[in-house]
């Protein structure tokens, strides 16, 4: 059994709090910069500005997903009760599945307005996100939020505020993301049609997501659908979704 006592916040800078979670989204995005200049190269020609662009477009679709479909299918009637708190995301209260579809629209307007083809940015992009979930979920970790379910493992945590020793869920997923990293960076380099890369992402998320989602906490305003979390729920959809859309590739006369 382990305490968790990590400090949240690295440093403060007058009224204003660095924190580790920010930080490893800040972390990421640079990463990722960094990582689609490598990738580009060899996919799809793309100046510097051009994917400083596709990032502020994928980051600001992204975040408005996210935050849309946690109100819609997490806790609706918590925000029509309190309305103030629609735009209050540093409150909580982002919903992945939301931020993965707001972010592909995100690289969908991108790509129309400056003539790319959607599928390549796609796959250009997913490789660094894997990477830069992982991170984040180190900083769900270290913030000690979405915790697991109680168990009795010898590497289970004691969270701040939190009966009973829990599953480290966070540190689960962080593994997991980091895999699908490294899957999809071995497969980077095969002769895959356009968008194989990102269609592989969703099968593999959605498996992933669906087993730790067992050793994860259901949050408390839903609870479990005949034994499922919402999560669970919406990554059958992921999965099935995945499989459409790689089936959608295939079909594809494009390379």
């Amino acid at each position: 059994m382990f305490v968790h006592n990590f400090d949240p916040v690295l440093a403060n800078i007058g009224p204003l709090e660095i924190r580790y979670y920010g930080l490893m989204y800040v972390l990421g995005f640079i990463l990722g910069y960094f990582m689609i200049q490598s990738l580009a190269k060899k996919k799809v020609q793309i100046k510097k500005s051009s994917i400083e662009d596709l990032l502020v477009y994928t980051g600001i679709f992204g975040i408005l997903g996210a935050r849309l479909f946690y109100i819609l299918f997490y806790n609706l009637s918590y925000y029509v009760q309190n309305p103030y708190e629609l735009i209050a995301i540093w409150h909580g209260g982002l919903s992945f599945h939301g931020g993965l579809l707001g972010g592909a629209f995100g690289i969908y307007v991108f790509s129309r307005q400056n003539k790319f083809n959607f599928f390549d940015l796609l796959d250009l992009v997913v490789v660094p996100f894997s990477f830069a979930l992982g991170l984040g979920r180190i900083g769900n970790f270290i913030n000690g939020e979405l915790p697991g379910r109680l168990t009795s493992v010898p590497w289970c945590f004691e969270f701040p505020g939190i009966d009973g020793c829990r599953h480290p869920s966070q540190l689960y997923e962080s593994l997991y993301s980091f895999v699908i990293f490294g899957i999809l960076w071995k497969l980077k380099d095969k002769r895959m049609k356009s968008g194989m890369l990102f269609g592989i992402f969703m099968l593999l998320y959605s498996s992933f997501r669906f087993f730790t989602e067992f050793f994860r906490e259901a949050d408390v305003q839903l609870g479990y659908f005949h034994g499922l979390t919402m999560g669970q729920l919406l990554n059958i959809l992921l999965f099935i979704a995945g499989l459409v859309f790689i089936k959608h590739i295939n079909k594809s006369k494009g390379r």
